[in-house]
């Protein structure tokens, strides 16, 4: 995985194309074409997105910076086809005609998003089904009991730093950890990683000058973690991943191990932020969790509908000529899918305000070939994580009027930045089921199995540290994809 990128600041206005350039035609000209990156996109995303199905239908022509044209995909039934028909619609991001002849800017912001990497993410055929698989059957081998167990044992211990004041800010404070602590403890990590991955892959995300050597450190970490475990396999998934019997290589581990941490570390902290916001702000949801018609998990999937973790993902490059929602494609086109424009897309949610209790049938995970593999422990995570927070402190109310909180969108993810609330300080932070909680294992492991004693682990490498100018966590964060330039370079 190597490529040279260069983290120089997007201009804020992309410059003409040539006249007549055969590259846009039949797009329409490219300086009518609504930009993805543009102030509209950013203050409402859902507004624009509702805009753009009312101009153009289920599939719109948009314009990148350096008006590079691509098309979004708006309709809940044309992002099945694409993500459904692998002859149609490559994964190999390397056919985008701009990338084909050098149009495509070393700044482009979308670049590290897209730029062919040597993971499952960017192939297609065997190869792919060989790594995909190795990935699939690692991560469902731990039982969601497994996963909640590390859960409710980080959530307790977030919470105690909080207990005694009364207050917290719930998105800096508990959902920017959580998934974090969690996902290292099912790579098989020792128990001191968690907290500096946790702040090495935070700097990283806010896009500070220390970016690059936190994802350095990360990096650093994932090799030496996967040389441990060459030689110390246990009950995990990094072990899982080794031991496949796809075959894969050292490299290969550790890049699906970052996109498992970062990505999915990423995609939960939303989730969990989305998630509690909903159970402190709308009263519905009270009423249904009090009177036992509604419980956390229906709430989970309701935000998956509404508030998708992932707004809008680079998806597909049509491989051959094609046509989807009435739109003429051409091979070499970039196709964006628009996950929570899909969700709310009228032909199918004509009531949006209507309940969808046990239905699973969003795209907040995306769907065919490329669905999340690891779906499932980002729910236990949000589902547990809150269930666990809220039994610590039954009394939490938002500490501020749900007016005052504040976003920070992008064109894939849309932020929560704070979310502040009270609570009566607890006499005690034990759970009333904790005595009676199993020893669980993951669902592979059988009574009679006991894992090898671990090897001493390297030491880690030294953290950076992050600037002191800079906040804890950025309340305006950079978009994650920014930053994620950086590690490409690994």
């Amino acid at each position: 995985m190597t490529a040279s990128f260069s983290p120089q600041p997007r201009t804020s206005a992309p410059p003409q194309p040539p006249p007549g350039c055969p590259a846009h035609s039949h797009f329409g000209r490219v300086d009518d074409l609504a930009w993805l990156l543009g102030p509209e996109a950013s203050r409402d995303p859902l507004a624009w997105y509702e805009d753009l199905r009312a101009k153009h239908g289920p599939v719109a022509p948009i314009r990148l910076d350096g008006d590079l044209p691509a098309w979004l995909v708006l309709g809940y039934r044309e992002i099945l086809e694409v993500s459904g028909t692998t002859t149609r619609f490559s994964r190999d991001s390397r056919i985008w005609t701009p990338f084909r002849e050098g149009r495509v800017p070393p700044d482009f912001p979308l670049l590290p998003m897209m730029a062919w990497q040597p993971v499952c993410l960017f192939l297609d055929g065997e190869e792919r089904n060989r790594l995909r698989l190795a990935v699939t059957e690692s991560l469902d081998r731990y039982h969601r009991r497994g996963v909640r167990r590390h859960v409710i044992r980080f959530t307790r211990e977030l919470v105690a730093k909080f207990a005694e004041r009364g207050e917290a800010d719930l998105a800096d404070e508990f959902a920017e950890h959580l998934p974090m602590l969690v996902l290292t403890q099912l790579l098989g990590m020792p128990d001191d990683y968690g907290p500096r991955l946790v702040k090495a892959s935070r700097d990283m995300v806010a896009g500070t000058e220390t970016s690059v050597a936190s994802n350095e450190f990360i990096v650093e970490t994932l090799k030496r973690h996967v040389r441990r475990k060459r030689g110390s396999p246990g009950h995990d998934i990094t072990s899982w991943l080794i031991d496949h019997r796809s075959g894969l290589t050292d490299e290969e581990v550790w890049n699906h191990l970052r996109v498992i941490l970062i990505a999915a570390n990423e995609t939960t902290v939303n989730l969990l932020k989305s998630t509690l916001r909903v159970v402190l702000t709308d009263p519905r949801c009270h009423a249904s969790l009090a009177g036992g018609q509604m419980v956390l998990p229906d709430v989970v999937e309701q935000v998956l509908w509404t508030e998708p973790p992932l707004m809008t993902v680079p998806g597909r490059w049509a491989a051959v000529d094609t046509e989807l929602g009435g739109q003429k494609i051409e091979a070499g086109d970039m196709l964006l899918l628009s996950l929570a424009a899909g969700n709310q897309d009228p032909a199918i949610r004509p009531d949006p305000s209507a309940p969808l209790f046990g239905n699973r049938s969003h795209l907040a995970f995306n769907s065919g070939p490329q669905e999340c593999p690891g779906q499932n422990i980002g729910r236990a995570i949000a589902d547990t994580g809150i269930d666990t927070l809220l039994a610590l402190l039954p009394d939490t109310s938002l500490n501020i009027s749900e007016t005052e909180l504040t976003w920070q969108s992008g064109w894939m993810t849309r932020h929560l930045t704070r979310l502040p609330v009270r609570f009566t300080p607890p006499r005690s932070l034990r759970l009333a089921d904790e005595e009676e909680e199993p020893d669980l294992q993951p669902a592979t492991a059988t009574a009679s199995s006991a894992p090898p004693a671990p090897a001493a682990a390297e030491p880690l490498p030294t953290a950076p540290t992050p600037p002191a100018h800079a906040p804890a966590v950025p309340r305006g964060r950079v978009p994650w994809w920014d930053s994620l330039k950086s590690w490409l370079r690994g």
